[in-house]
């Protein structure tokens, strides 16, 4: 069953946009965390950071794959052939990767709320989605085990790693509600039954699982919502990113994956 033959043209375009934003989220991280290769702070860490940031790519380029289906586009030109301002990841991605308490805290909060975005998209009525979205679930099950196992380890152990991750969180705690942005399209999207809630929605359930274990960590949170243009900032430190990760492209234009 084809993309084309199962949605209308506003659903595809609204689908797209949602998609892109997926896509784009699980590709920044993955190129974020694939920087701790080689440097992590021990040897198991390095393997399993790695293996992390594939993991990402590798549902980037299944996103990137069912929207170039639905648009008649490439999946390499969508993901090496844009410019850094037509990246649509989540504010939370804009951040270089800074020390390793940075990295844990930043991976938590992308992860919980990643979980509560793909259960939605699991259920989602176009099948494409809704089947990617299950490999995706399981897959990043393992993911969410590994960022809990560091909250804890750092939310516990020596003051000066509490410390940091208490201080990464209050730096990062805005720009991740970014994720559930709310899309341009999606008053489309939930009438199609494409996403199963608003992004409103899941932001709240999201909020409420992470504030009670987040405020006895770092005291300085302060209520945030999603803001309209919260998938269109770009920050220098992502243009350097940008940069690094389509050398390749730039170079050899006819690369494929």
């Amino acid at each position: 069953m084809t993309a084309e033959v199962t949605l209308d043209a506003p659903a595809r375009a609204a689908e797209a946009e949602l998609l892109m934003s997926v896509a784009d989220d699980e590709f920044v991280i993955g190129f974020w965390d694939s920087e701790w290769t080689g440097i992590a702070p021990m040897l198991e860490e390095d393997v399993a950071t790695s293996s992390i940031a594939q993991d990402e790519l590798g549902h980037a380029k299944a996103l990137y794959e069912l929207l170039a289906e639905l648009t008649d586009d490439d999946a390499d030109r969508i993901a090496f052939g844009r410019d850094a301002d037509a990246f649509r990841h989540a504010a939370l991605l804009n951040h270089a990767r800074v020390d390793w308490a940075f990295s844990v805290a930043r991976r938590w909060l992308y992860e919980t709320a990643d979980a509560v975005r793909l259960a939605a998209l699991s259920s989602s009525s176009h099948e494409p989605l809704a089947l990617l979205a299950g490999k995706m679930r399981r897959e990043e099950t393992y993911h969410r085990l590994h960022a809990d196992t560091w909250f804890r380890r750092l939310s516990d152990g020596a003051p000066e790693g509490r410390e940091r991750l208490a201080t990464a969180f209050e730096c990062l705690w805005a720009d991740a509600q970014e994720i559930f942005a709310p899309l341009e399209r999606e008053e489309t999207l939930v009438g199609a039954k494409i996403l199963s809630q608003p992004m409103r929605e899941l932001h709240a359930t999201w909020s409420s699982q992470v504030r009670p274990m987040l405020e006895p960590l770092a005291e300085g949170l302060t209520p945030a919502e999603p803001s309209p243009d919260g998938r269109r900032r770009r920050t220098d430190d992502f243009r350097w990113l940008h940069g690094e990760f389509t050398m390749v492209a730039r170079s050899e234009e006819d690369a494929t994956w």
